[in-house]
């Protein structure tokens, strides 16, 4: 197989704007070559996956030669602890796995879920449990998860998300050894983090479990996922800094419209290019 070029490497987060058969083709007609598409509500609902949708969704794909990923809702949350709901949580993420190998789909990109602050302790533990517990499912059904670093709540919030830090990241991935679970590193998430930022992170974490780079612009202060050159990310150095690395993955845009995010990916490779990365 050859090698991709970086365009090739960045897809578009299809996600619910549109039906993944549209998706499909419309990637196909735009020469984009990864997508991920969210299979929650409608026009992708889990439950319309019959085995006639299941194939013409494979079919479609391996006409046209793309890969596709998963990506669950992260307004699910991986660290529940109340009774029912629990169980319900690993119903959900064991539901995409089974869909996974179906239509073909190679990766999911899945989260650590969210805490209130009086209960972070026995919810990040509910959650790095649950992980266990999934990713030994995920090994047996041959699909792989890819956990994201989710965004930063301000000091004062009283619900936030995990992991954020890169020592949160590290920790959810020393405590869950397995094959199955790589990182799904958000940039734009690390670029607002205080003290931080996008080098910083990537140097604090070990980089070869990251098997996607997931791409928006941030304005520096709070979340908003922004048309690259709205925002202050300085995508030339990330890609220097990141393809420096000996990283072949692939990129995720996820921001706006798909429209914007096929535009958006010939500004970050102008931006690369002019930051001396290889990009053909």
């Amino acid at each position: 197989m050859a090698k991709l070029t970086l365009k090739q490497r960045i897809g578009i987060d299809i996600g619910r704007r549109v039906s993944v058969e549209d998706g499909i083709e419309w990637a196909a007609q735009n020469d984009v070559q990864i997508i991920d598409v969210q299979t929650d509500i409608h026009p992708n609902a889990l439950e319309s996956f019959d085995a006639k949708r299941i194939k013409g969704v494979r079919s479609a794909k391996e006409k046209h030669g793309l890969r596709l990923g998963l990506h669950t809702l992260s307004g699910v949350n991986v660290a529940e602890i109340s009774p029912f709901c629990r169980d319900a949580v690993d119903a959900y993420m064991k539901a995409y796995i089974d869909l996974a190998p179906q239509i073909g789909a190679e990766w999911i990109v899945v989260h650590g879920g969210y805490h209130f602050t009086a209960c972070r302790t026995i919810r990040m533990q509910a959650s790095i449990e649950r992980l266990k517990r999934i990713s030994a499912y995920a090994e047996k059904k041959g699909v792989m998860l890819l956990l994201e670093n989710l965004n930063w709540e301000p000091v004062l919030a009283e619900v936030n998300y995990m992991p954020v830090t890169p020592a949160e990241t590290m920790y959810f991935f020393q405590q869950v050894q397995s094959p199955a679970l790589r990182w799904s590193f958000t940039a734009n998430h690390a670029h607002f983090l205080p003290g931080v930022g996008i080098s910083n992170f990537i140097d604090a974490v070990d980089f070869s479990l990251c098997h996607e780079v997931r791409l928006a612009d941030n304005n520096g202060s709070y979340e908003i996922h922004q048309r690259p050159g709205e925002g202050t990310i300085d995508f030339g150095a990330m890609f220097k800094k990141i393809e420096g690395l000996g990283y072949q993955g692939h990129y995720t845009n996820g921001f706006t419209t798909i429209e914007d995010m096929l535009a958006g990916r010939d500004y970050m490779l102008a931006r690369a290019k002019e930051a001396g990365v290889k990009i053909d």
